[in-house]
This record gives C-alpha cells, structure tokens and sequence, in this order.
C-alpha cells in the first residue's frame, strides 16, 4: 500500500474511494465526528477526509489506528461481502464468544458489526459474566430473556426476571450472575459497537 498523501489512480470506482467510503460508512454508524476519529488514529481530519473521498493512500500503521477507533478489524474494510444484505443465523451456528461450565456467550450481530452489537447469554445456576468491567461508552441494554438474574452496576445489585431489562453505559462497571434454581438466557444489545464482550 502506498504512503499517505499519494495520489489514488484515476479511473472510475477505484480501490481507494472503495475503501474511503467504507471508513465514512462505519464511522457514521458510530456517529464520529471525522475530528473524532482523526484523534484517535493520530491523524488529521483533512487527511481523514481526503482517505474517505479517495483521494489519498493510508499506511498500514494508520489503518490499523482507524479500525482500532472504529472497533473493526483490518479484514472488515476490505471484504467484498455486501453488509447491507439481509443475513439468517441459524441458533446452531451462533460463534460462540466463551464458555465455562456455568455459561455460555454468543455473538448474534454477524460481522463487520455496524450500529449494533447482539449477544446472547445462557447462565446456569450459580454462573456469571465474571468480574465487573467495562468497554468503551456505548448504550447497553440487558434483557432477561428466562428465569433470573442479578446484575450488577458500579457495584449496586438489581434483580431481575423474565421480560425485566436494564439499560446503562459500557462505561460503567458491570457484571451478571445467575443465583436462582434455574437456567437464564439473557440478551446485551449495544449502540454503537463496542468490541467488547459484555
């Protein structure tokens, strides 16, 4: 790939704009400003804006900059698979996130992840998501899809049962453990992704 600030070859829909436009398409999903992303890449936003019309070449290092920023992978800004056609996952084939003998976590949003992120979530009795954390600031909804959970944020418990949901910040410190009798299947849905495993 050539340096930054090279001129894209002219012709018609080429490589560059390609990939331009496929940048402004995920940082618009994010709802980043070019400023925003710029920062986090270590770059301009005129030269930001420039990579997204594809007038100009960026390197390796920056790209990997950018699709850390946007919460993708290297792979996703140059897959020739339509995004925007409509996709079935079959409950057999959800790639499954981690799993314990206490629970199992699957990604239900295909990739590259745009406006959301879908997890589905099965907790035995006595499981949990492990230790509090967060991931990035993003919205978070948690909906108990059977039996009952605990969940907890910045260290305040609230339980929760089947049709409860709970929405909050990635930002904030929170964590989810199963204390009934009974199996629990709950849903994490976030906007905008965040790459992080609820």
């Amino acid at each position: 790939m050539e340096l930054e600030g090279a001129s894209p070859a002219e012709g018609g829909s080429s490589p560059e704009e390609t990939l331009g436009a496929r940048i402004r398409e995920f940082r618009l999903a994010r709802r980043m400003s070019l400023r925003a992303l710029a920062s986090q890449a270590q770059t301009s936003p005129g030269f930001l804006s420039q990579l997204e019309r594809g007038q100009v070449n960026a390197s390796i290092s920056t790209l990997r900059k950018l699709v850390e920023g946007l919460g993708i992978t290297l792979p996703d800004l140059f897959t020739d698979e339509d995004t925007n056609r409509p996709k079935v996952l079959r409950r057999a084939e959800r790639p499954e996130i981690h799993a314990s003998n206490l629970t199992s976590k699957y990604l239900l949003s295909q990739k590259p992840l745009r406006n959301l992120e879908v997890y589905a979530g099965e907790l035995l009795p006595g499981g949990d998501a492990g230790e509090a954390f967060t991931h990035g600031d993003a919205q978070e909804m948690l909906l108990v899809v059977a039996g009952s959970v605990t969940l907890e944020l910045a260290g305040t418990e609230y339980p929760l049962d089947v049709g409860d949901n709970a929405e909050y910040r990635t930002s904030t410190p929170h964590t989810l453990r199963n204390n009934g009798e009974h199996p629990a299947e709950v849903l994490w849905i976030i906007s905008p992704p965040t790459s992080g495993v609820p």
